[in-house]
């Protein structure tokens, strides 16, 4: 007899969150790391690691759910959201890349990732990556216009590596330059520590970016906040607020 509580749900129930879908700008926010949870039906509801590890920047992208809420009030844009761990399966890589479904992270091995076959692979894309990217793909059609925004943070230090200095990074790749120096030229012209392309190089093909705006031509940016200055609501809303002030018109600047 089948346990039902270890079935993938219909896709769509577990795969993504969206917050103000009638609103009228034409930013879609997106969040890719926007939870840490782990659908029941994966492990149980765990991944065999412990509740310290779950709640790092390993498992999802500390406060950037809030920031991208806050940020889509604040500009009257719509936001989605994933709704599972990106160590589930990482909804910000395309299907073939290697690091989708991840085996060790930051010093941390994920023991249910460990034995994953290509059987469960299929399973976690089937239930909650090809959803999520589906969802965002309707929601960016529905105008012609669409701009995209994507909504992440960083942690201030990985394990044995230096500190990151940055406040807010602006990623992107380096075949579309087109809005990216600009905003990272109104963040500096605020006096935030600003990176350009760090702490890493902002473009995977098939990632997220490449594969809603990129490959479509959409305009987009993509938006880096380092995770000790969100952790809180209060933080939240504070760089939310910045990021809605330099996003506003940044599009019209760019003559798009």
């Amino acid at each position: 007899m089948k346990d039902e509580s270890r079935l993938p749900p219909t896709p769509y129930a577990d795969a993504f969150w969206t917050d103000g879908e009638t609103r009228d700008n034409r930013w879609l926010i997106t969040c890719d790391h926007a939870t840490n949870r782990v659908p029941e039906w994966v492990g149980g509801g765990s991944l065999g690691i412990a509740p310290e590890d779950m709640a790092r920047h390993i498992a999802y992208d500390v406060g950037a759910a809030g920031v991208a809420r806050h940020l889509g009030e604040a500009m009257g844009a719509t936001v989605i959201g994933s709704d599972f761990s990106r160590l589930v399966i990482d909804p910000n890589r395309g299907e073939d890349d290697p690091t989708l479904l991840m085996r060790l992270y930051d010093g941390t091995v994920i023991p249910a990732n460990r034995d994953a076959d290509a059987a469960e692979r299929e399973r976690r894309l089937t239930a909650l990556h090809r959803p999520y990217h589906a969802a965002i793909e309707a929601l960016a059609g529905t105008r012609p216009d669409r701009a995209i925004c994507a909504i992440h943070s960083f942690t201030p230090q990985l394990r044995g590596r230096m500190a990151r200095p940055w406040e807010v990074a602006v990623l992107y790749s380096l075949d579309d330059q087109i809005l990216s120096p600009l905003l990272i030229e109104r963040c500096r012209s605020h006096g935030w520590v600003t990176g350009d392309n760090q702490p890493y190089i902002g473009h995977l093909a098939g990632d997220s970016i490449d594969r809603h705006a990129l490959s479509k031509g959409r305009p987009n940016v993509l938006i880096e906040v380092r995770n000790d200055l969100i952790r809180d609501d209060a933080g939240q809303k504070l760089w939310a607020g910045r990021l809605a002030m330099v996003l506003d018109g940044l599009l019209e600047e760019a003559g798009l």
